[in-house]
């Protein structure tokens, strides 16, 4: 950040580079969009652009970057809960919209069938229960266990204090824990 704010543009590519996947996963996590989370990368990066005079490094980067990209994010949700009509960027009910896209290849089919049928079902499984943890812990657990942040630089960008994170985190973990407690002896015997 020190060269990009000395003018140095290659800099901000490096930026680019280092910070766009993991914010696009915090922002899609988030938003429940890729469009959107595309959105909301794009403006965060835009703001950095337009506000690079500004930044203190009394903080790190990503700490700057992760408070952008999350208030972008609950903006985005103030204005689509305002929305009286659905977005047209929105996934169809039943709509997978994770499968190959034209020119990809699937990989052949595993041997087992049955664990790769179970793997789909807990991911499936996961991915909701992970969507109905209460906003204030999903966003602490996806910057925590998607992003990897550390909890003292979550606690800046949310905006409270260390260990109201880790009670956030704790809740989220016990919600999943009891939401996902089904597949406690498949996963038994798994090992």
């Amino acid at each position: 950040m020190l060269r990009f704010q000395s003018g140095d543009r290659s800099a901000f590519a490096l930026l680019l580079r280092r910070h766009q996947a993991p914010l696009y996963n915090f922002a899609l996590r988030h938003l429940r969009s890729g469009p959107t989370a595309e959105e909301v990368v794009q403006d965060a990066f835009v703001r950095v652009v337009q506000s690079v005079a500004e930044f203190k490094h009394e903080a790190r980067f990503s700490t700057w970057l992760y408070t952008i990209a999350r208030n972008l994010c609950i903006d985005h949700l103030r204005k689509s809960a305002l929305r009286r009509h659905p977005s047209l960027d929105a996934p169809k009910p039943g709509d997978p919209g994770g499968g190959p896209t034209l020119g990809e290849q699937t990989a052949d089919p595993a041997p087992d069938v049955e664990r790769s049928a179970a793997a789909g079902e807990i991911r499936e499984q996961v991915l909701a229960a992970v969507s109905d943890l209460p906003d204030d812990q999903r966003e602490v657990f996806l910057l925590r266990e998607v992003s990897n942040l550390p909890f003292r630089e979550i606690a800046r960008i949310v905006g409270v204090p260390e260990n109201t994170v880790k009670s956030r985190m704790r809740y989220a973990l016990e919600r999943l824990q009891l939401a996902l407690s089904d597949f406690e002896e498949y996963a038994r015997a798994l090992r």
